[in-house]
C-alpha cells in the first residue's frame, strides 16, 4: 500500500475517532476537547496540500513504505 493511501486512511480514522469522542450526541462521548484533535488533523491536511510537508509521510518513508509512483499505482 502506498503512502498517500495510508495517509488518507489514518486521517479519516483520526477524524472519525475524535468526532465520536468529542461530539456530545455520540455514545462514546468523553469530552468536547477531543474536537481540538479533529481541528488539528484538518489543519495538518490543509497545510500539507499547500506545502507538501506531512509528518506521517516522513514516518512512513523511514519505515520503508513507497509512494504510489514507486509501487506502480496511479
Amino acid at each position: 500500500m502506498a503512502t498517500e493511501r495510508i495517509v488518507r486512511i489514518v486521517a479519516g480514522f483520526f477524524v472519525l475517532l475524535s468526532l465520536s469522542l468529542g461530539a456530545a450526541a455520540s455514545p462514546l462521548f468523553v469530552s468536547a476537547n477531543w474536537l481540538w484533535f479533529t481541528a488539528f488533523v484538518g489543519l495538518n491536511l490543509f497545510q500539507s496540500g499547500f506545502t507538501g510537508f506531512c509528518p506521517l509521510v516522513n514516518i512512513l518513508h523511514k519505515l520503508g513504505v513507497k509512494d504510489a509512483a514507486a509501487c506502480g499505482n496511479k
